[in-house]
């Protein structure tokens, strides 16, 4: 866990270094995105489509995957 916290924060402490870099060059997030052909409130809308069509499917995987998980982890010896 602490790694993946870790990790978290070095990827956080980039993304500001070089988010400030490009601030100070007068690049923004919408030239950017206008490079490659995007809008922010396209991007926002795959943003929504994507998490508007997984949600459904992880709860639908979940009911599965739950108490697969929670039977073994009831039936595994213990340890010592």
């Amino acid at each position: 866990m602490y790694q993946v916290l870790a990790t978290v924060i070095k990827i956080a402490i980039a993304s500001l270094i070089v988010g400030a870099g490009l601030s100070f060059l007068n690049v923004s997030a919408a030239d950017l995105l206008g490079q490659v052909g995007l809008t922010p409130e396209r991007l926002w809308t795959l943003v929504t489509d994507a998490v508007d069509w997984a949600i459904p499917n992880i709860i639908l995987g979940s009911l599965i995957v739950v108490p697969v998980w929670l039977v073994i982890y009831l039936f595994r010896p213990p340890r010592s």
